[in-house]
């Protein structure tokens, strides 16, 4: 197994125009199938912070934060580990098989999310406001398989696209292409939330209709294009169990391993751009001036607004995918230019101050501001990841170095959304800190507040503190502060950014010198990494375990997250310690 890249392998000398060249027709395709499957992914994922958490009242089935970490962790480890699975069946049985039955499995899950509350009241045979005081409320429960599906069907589209296009990437045009593919992302990225901006305003079922007719156009494209050629993948006959078992045994080469896991801070502050941020911005970010604006250019009817003039916060988060859309393709020529780590390490930086700025104020501007910046870092490290672990692969492997990718993205993901749901529903939920304070500073008794329907709680604070909605955003943010938990998630980037820079220190040293211990001993490095971080998950998971069990009937939620990384680490540290043979030493690649 190739173990690493020589220093400048993965920068390119040719032209602009000689690298747009080289790039097949099926490689134009795959790209579009990314762009459709986007646009429907995005358009649902945006609206889903709010919809999940949206009262009775709103058209929600009014979840809280935890409950919203619980399902994006789990969320996370389908989409981000069955890959590392999925991705060897890619490379085994064919891509377009794969995406094939993605496409299918996403379409139920859209559907199911989108009539979760249907089915819940039809279920319950009453309004959900009733039922769940009675114990018979299921919508959590339907929610969560229609999450699963998409999950599941994302896991499984992702190293079929993306192993497809590894398999056709000239070599020569790698951070290019894989940049035209980060834009074709996030094009696909941009005219979903746009579209869903509107939809949610009339229906949220609306934008899960809408997805799901989306992603059903990938079904068209799979008549055109033949399955590529691969002499290796026709030798390998491995069935399931041994490819599984090979996967977990591929993690564990010394450079993947130690990548994935550095990477893995990146992740979680990245990923609360879409799980957190969009309920930060409904809950406090005064967008008013810029709906103004975009009104001067657009027209009223062009721009949809709620709560007072306020923007839609979809629009708002979109214009991170809008500066992808038109300037990712120039940022992958010119990261093409520098050592694929460099890029890693600049864009991380980058996106970590942009993730600070976003606690700066409520103006709707610092807001747009800090999203801009985080976007140019992300530019600069996200696509940059795929060329660096392209050019580790080895032959016949893309498909599963591809699903290797993502186990990265897992582990930052899982784990912050279980930080980032419990540090939201105590602390920045805006009718979560409306309670709070009615009782604390308002003069209300706490069962007086309880009894309060989450639909009318802000009304209650506007009435009995003589306030109006932006003042008592204002008192609110003074009195709690919910706008420290950017600084949490800044400081946790720029650990990852410090760990990628211990990470390129040790493996460049390691290229220049065949007998430096990360090669001649790298399992050992494994092994002893392994150790701590399997106590850390062991002692959370524990806690969190311990708590489910303390508390009463129907409070609290499995740490299902927690518990599958927990299992996952568990099974590659029994590899590590019983199988010597699955790492190697770590040495780099033949000249």
């Amino acid at each position: 197994m190739a173990g690493g890249i020589p220093p400048s392998a993965d920068q390119s000398t040719d032209s602009l125009w000689e690298q747009l060249k080289s790039f097949s027709g099926i490689y134009w395709i795959a790209n579009w199938m990314e762009l459709v499957e986007r646009f429907a992914y995005y358009g649902v994922r945006v609206v889903l912070p709010v919809f999940m958490v949206a009262a009775f009242e709103a058209g929600g089935p009014q979840l809280n934060h935890i409950q919203k970490g619980t399902i994006y962790s789990v969320w996370a480890i389908v989409q981000s580990f069955v890959p590392i699975l999925s991705g060897g069946f890619a490379d085994r049985y064919g891509y377009k098989l794969n995406i094939a039955l993605s496409t299918v499995l996403k379409i139920l899950g859209y559907l199911l999310m989108g009539y979760c509350i249907v089915l819940a009241e039809k279920s319950a045979g009453m309004p959900l406001a009733e039922a769940r005081p009675l114990g018979k409320d299921i919508v959590y429960e339907v929610f969560f398989a229609g999450a699963m599906l998409l999950a599941l069907g994302t896991a499984i589209f992702k190293p079929g696209v993306q192993g497809l296009i590894a398999n056709l990437m000239p070599k020569g045009a790698a951070s290019l292409g894989w940049g035209v593919f980060y834009q074709m992302v996030n094009i696909g990225g941009f005219i979903g939330p746009l579209l869903a901006g509107y939809l949610r305003v009339l229906d949220w079922t609306y934008v899960f209709l809408a997805c799901a007719a989306g992603i059903a156009l990938n079904f068209i494209p799979l008549f055109f294009f033949k399955e590529p050629a691969d002499t290796s993948r026709k030798a390998d006959d491995a069935g399931p169990v041994r490819l599984l078992y090979d996967a977990l045994r591929g993690l564990l080469e010394p450079r993947l391993f130690f990548f994935t896991i550095s990477f893995a801070g990146f992740w979680l502050m990245f990923y609360q751009l879409f799980d957190i941020l969009p309920n930060f911005i409904d809950d406090w970010v005064d967008s008013r001036a810029v709906a103004t604006a975009l009104v001067g250019v657009f027209g009223d009817s062009a721009v949809p607004t709620i709560n007072g003039g306020n923007l839609t916060q979809e629009w708002i988060l979109n214009f991170n995918a809008l500066l992808i859309s038109l300037f990712a393709f120039a940022m992958g020529y010119l990261t093409g230019k520098v050592q694929s780590l460099t890029a890693i390490m600049v864009g991380i930086g980058i996106s970590a101050v942009g993730i600070f700025m976003l606690g700066y104020g409520m103006n709707g501007w610092v807001v747009l501001g800090a999203i801009g910046l985080f976007s140019i870092g992300e530019m600069s490290a996200s696509p940059t990841k795929m060329r660096f672990l392209a050019a580790l692969a080895p032959p016949g492997k893309d498909g599963q170095y591809m699903g290797y990718a993502n186990f990265t993205v897992g582990i930052g993901w899982s784990i912050g959304s279980v930080i980032a749901g419990d540090m939201y529903q105590t602390g920045g939920d805006k009718l979560n800190l409306a309670a709070r304070y009615l009782q604390e500073k308002g003069g209300m008794t706490a069962e007086a507040v309880k009894a309060v329907a989450r639909g009318d709680l802000e009304q209650t604070f506007l009435t009995t503190q003589g306030v109006d909605p932006w003042q008592m955003r204002q008192l609110l943010w003074d009195t709690y502060s919910p706008q420290s938990m950017w600084t949490v998630f800044m400081f946790i980037g720029l650990g990852a950014g410090l760990a990628i820079l211990a990470y390129n220190l040790v493996v460049t040293r390691a290229n220049a010198n065949p007998q430096h211990s990360f090669n001649t001993h790298g399992d050992r490095y494994v092994r002893v990494a392994l150790i701590p971080i399997m106590a850390l998950f062991l002692y959370f998971t524990g806690g969190e375990i311990s708590t489910w069990l303390d508390a009463k009937a129907g409070q609290g939620n499995f740490p299902y997250g927690l518990s599958l990384n927990t299992a996952f680490f568990g099974m590659m540290t029994l590899i590590a310690f019983l199988d010597r043979s699955a790492m190697g030493g770590g040495e780099p690649p033949a000249a």
